[in-house]
């Protein structure tokens, strides 16, 4: 059976993590990254390319190819500019799926995006209205919108995921949970805002666990599905967990300021997803994050 499969952003933080679990499988990988690929080869069958997806004469390199299965990790994770954020998360999609080959693809996971929903209440359905307020919400969205069209037409299934938070190793230090980390390790005073926003957070071995069921499943029922722990907690909650388990840190609570933007309460119901994929988190928020602290006090 042929695995020919694609990953945009193989070298991003939850592209490291799926690659190192799929070199060990019996898939032929495609690597795509816009800035930066590994110097050195770390798995043979792994194939690393320097491509920008949000520029069409880029894809002259793997235009001829063909996938069975296409993963979108892909998009600038700076999402202040617009004209940026819409290109790498919008435009990028919508050239994969019209530059490649998609004759013997059998299968196209996107990854959307809890903002697409916008400010719609919590605990979040797949068939909650969409009203993105942000930027990176919006172009998610079209992507999503634009994903479906296509796949009616040119007749292969898709899953979109919408991820709420993601941790774990190999995550930037400019995201929450690791630059709490690296300020508790260095016991370092660090300015954060009150923590009274509530969100979910999903330890990243579970993600990839996730994307293997999809890929092993021979039935896939095409849709919109939700990703995480399906248990919210407190910024508060996590900066003052992570300061206990290294036992040093100093947050300073309430010295950033909300966005006006901001959502206080952002969490999803996940049943749909549990069901049809017969998955369920199996890392804790405590184990989670010594994992992840263990991660970042070796590097």
């Amino acid at each position: 059976m042929n695995k020919n499969i694609l990953i945009v952003g193989g070298t991003g933080f939850l592209g490291q993590n799926l690659v190192k679990k799929l070199s060990s499988m019996s898939y032929n990988i495609t690597s795509l990254s816009s800035r930066r690929i590994p110097n050195k080869k770390k798995f043979k069958n792994v194939d690393y390319k320097l491509v920008d997806i949000s520029k069409k004469n880029n894809f002259n390199k793997i235009k001829k190819n063909e996938f069975n299965y296409i993963i979108n990790l892909g998009g600038n994770i700076d999402h202040k500019n617009k004209l940026e954020t819409n290109k790498s998360h919008f435009i990028g999609c919508k050239n994969l799926l019209n530059e490649l080959n998609l004759t013997n693809l059998k299968l196209f996971i996107q990854i959307g995006s809890s903002l697409e929903y916008g400010n719609t209440k919590s605990p979040q359905k797949e068939n909650s209205l969409n009203k993105p307020k942000s930027i990176y919400g919006k172009a998610k969205l079209k992507a999503t919108k634009y994903l479906i069209s296509k796949s009616k037409s040119k007749n292969f299934a898709y899953i979109i995921l919408r991820p709420y938070q993601i941790y774990g190793p190999h995550q930037k230090y400019d995201r929450l949970i690791p630059q709490t980390i690296d300020s508790c390790l260095k016991n370092k005073e660090f300015s954060c805002s009150e923590g009274k926003q509530l969100r979910d957070f999903l330890y990243v071995s579970d993600f990839v666990e996730l994307v293997l069921k999809i890929l092993k499943n021979k039935k896939i029922n095409p849709g919109i599905y939700n990703i995480g722990l399906g248990r919210p907690f407190s910024v508060k909650y996590i900066i003052m967990t992570i300061k206990k388990i290294i036992k040093k840190g100093k947050p300073n609570f309430g010295k950033i300021k909300m966005r006006k933007d901001e959502i206080m309460s952002l969490y999803p119901n996940t049943n749909k997803t549990k069901k049809n994929f017969k998955w369920r988190p199996k890392v804790n928020i405590i184990n989670g994050i010594k994992k992840t602290i263990k991660f970042y006090a070796e590097q």
